[in-house]
């Protein structure tokens, strides 16, 4: 079984992180899944779910029947002793989908402050799969200079710009196209969108 990181940081477009679980759950995947504590409410307001336990146990156990999936497993941010915080635990890579700006700062200046930026830190020093979705706009001279830093580095920087093409019927046409490119960038397989051509 195929083993992923997906983080889901602060930064609005929390849906497309949920599909991409659901996507990586439903091809046999295993997700292990951390959410910062600013994400939590975000995703709440953005889609209704509401996922926070009094304690990370009960938060694991919301995710996953959120998921209806044994098959992914939750890390607090704050959790730096998780196993995804150790080269040695061994992942197809990692995917932050949304990735704020604060978390690609951190990322790309090695800075590690939390599970997310630490899981982050370890990929890349690995050399494994690293995908983020930048959320913001318009990007400043400092967001730039920081994805071309990363993206130097071998890591994938990936918008959830949506494409038109397909011609979309509603929200989650638009959602599955993002979230299916952000998988083709890991060579997942998937049929979330009919391809051009």
């Amino acid at each position: 079984m195929k083993s992923f990181v997906v983080a889901i940081s602060g930064a609005s477009g929390s849906i497309y992180g949920i599909r991409l679980i659901e996507t990586l759950l439903k091809s046999g995947g295993f997700v292990h899944l951390c959410v910062s504590h600013t994400a939590f409410s975000i995703i709440k307001k953005e889609t209704g779910i509401s996922w926070t336990g009094k304690k990370a146990s009960d938060t694991e156990k919301n995710i996953r029947k959120h998921f209806a999936s044994k098959n992914v497993t939750y890390h607090s941010e704050f959790n730096l002793a998780a196993p995804i915080s150790s080269g040695s635990f061994i992942t197809e890579g990692m995917f932050i989908v949304p990735c704020s700006m604060k978390t690609l700062s951190g990322i790309a200046n090695g800075y590690a402050n939390n599970l997310i930026e630490r899981a982050a830190d370890v990929v890349i020093k690995e050399g494994r799969k690293l995908i983020l979705a930048p959320r913001e706009m318009p990007l400043s001279a400092i967001h730039l200079e920081n994805m071309l830093k990363l993206a130097r580095l071998g890591v994938t920087i990936a918008p959830p710009v949506p494409a038109f093409y397909q011609n979309p019927k509603d929200i989650k046409d638009i959602v599955d196209f993002v979230v299916g490119k952000i998988l083709d960038s890991a060579g997942v397989k998937h049929n979330l969108f009919k391809r051009w051509g």
